[in-house]
């Protein structure tokens, strides 16, 4: 009985990385809320509890189970063979493990638990590259920069083991914005800018995708300017970068792509509503830096773009797609019940409640509990998911 389960349950890559995602983004989170409350104080950098874990253990883990199903059929090559992605999946775990402990016990470990996501990474970046080589489908161009953005993140991964062995504030700085924006932001887009657009021709036939040539060519320029200017650290100077960022995505997003809202079912809205908060994100990241020009820092924006980024679009369309994965890939038709479309609307309102956590004092208001709060809510709405879609996964299903 137990070894037929797990057979079904390591059927489908994304079934053991969604399960192991989840428990690790609710620890995660428990741990963000405890250290902003003063519950609990880590003696370790921003990069290295907050960051780190968030890029290189949490999303990517997601995104790559994702991967590890669609890359191969993108490409029109045989799936990924089990024992590889699990072995790629045992490594995520024990790595994953020793890193959170590490951050409690002893720096060692978690210089050993990155070295082994590192390796956990690399591999899995060359089982895609050896997928994309030996395909021959006439268009790669979307697979193309997929892999440049995972490439982004090996460097960016490698800047930051180092700041874990050497401290080092300006490589640290170069880690988290090249992580953050290079590597999760345009391998999250390079993926978005596909699948969303392939999801909705095919359920309202009468769209007409109409994105730019060289969409990611321009995506991947600006960001890459963004954290050039970002290196400066003078936010003034933000707007020299948020301002093409927010037209760029405003002009593609809302004018070309003319996205058919009111035709489509939640589960396809929740897709739409993540992609929207691209542009306000560059927005208020614009507005952020007027202020500081034209009042001279005198108002507090703490890291509200950011984290309009970090959950309005990277958790709203995780949600999105892991509800849409989970359900098709077991058998089930993917769509979204009274449950899902209040848990999408949840995740919303936990998006503007950590904006406004950014900017509350401003207002004299408690920062520590406008952030706690957004913490809770989010491990609310985490718990929420699980106990509707992680039984799906655990109990697994074998095609």
């Amino acid at each position: 009985m137990t070894s037929s389960w797990f057979e079904r349950f390591t059927a489908q890559p994304h079934q053991p990385f969604f399960a192991l995602g989840i428990p690790l983004f609710l620890i995660y989170t428990f741990i963000i809320m405890a250290q902003y409350s003063n519950i609990l104080t880590l003696n370790v950098s921003l990069g290295q509890f907050h960051i780190y874990p968030l890029v290189f253990m949490i999303f990517i883990q997601f995104f790559l189970g994702f991967l590890f199903v669609v890359f191969p059929r993108f490409l029109m090559q045989a799936t990924i063979k089990k024992d590889i992605y699990m072995k790629i999946f045992y490594l995520y775990l024990t790595a994953s493990l020793l890193y959170f402990c590490g951050l409690f016990i002893s720096n060692i470990l978690v210089v050993f638990g990155s070295i082994i996501l590192f390796c956990a990474q690399a591999w899995a970046f060359q089982i895609l590259y050896k997928i994309y080589k030996n395909s021959i489908v006439p268009d790669k161009y979307d697979t193309k920069w997929i892999l440049i953005s995972y490439a982004t993140g090996l460097f960016s991964h490698l800047l930051f083991i180092f700041t874990f062995i050497i401290p080092f504030e300006d490589m640290e700085k170069l880690a988290i914005y090249a992580s953050f924006y290079l590597f999760l932001f345009s391998l999250i887009f390079a993926i978005s800018q596909r699948m969303i657009l392939m999801f909705t021709k095919v359920k309202v036939d009468t769209y007409i995708k109409n994105k730019s040539k060289y969409i990611m060519e321009i995506t991947f320029t600006l960001l890459l300017f963004k954290v050039l200017i970002l290196m400066l650290n003078d936010v003034r100077l933000n707007i020299i970068a948020d301002l093409p960022l927010f037209l760029f995505f405003t002009y593609e997003i809302i004018y070309k792509w003319k996205l058919p809202v009111f035709k489509v079912s939640p589960i396809m809205w929740v897709l739409y509503l993540a992609l929207f908060w691209i542009p306000l994100g560059f927005l208020l990241s614009f507005i952020e830096s007027l202020s500081a020009i034209i009042w001279s820092n005198a108002y507090y924006f703490e890291k509200s773009a950011v984290h309009t980024f970090a959950l309005g679009y990277f958790v709203t369309v995780l949600i999105g797609f892991g509800t849409r994965v989970v359900l098709g890939h077991s058998g089930k038709t993917p769509t979204a019940d009274s449950m899902a479309v209040f848990m999408f609307i949840c995740i919303q309102f936990i998006v503007l409640i950590r904006v406004f956590a950014g900017l509350s004092s401003n207002f004299g208001l408690d920062y520590t509990f406008w952030i706690s709060l957004s913490a809770l809510l989010l491990v609310l709405a985490l718990i929420l998911w699980s106990i509707r879609y992680l039984g799906i996964i655990i109990k697994g299903y074998k095609p």
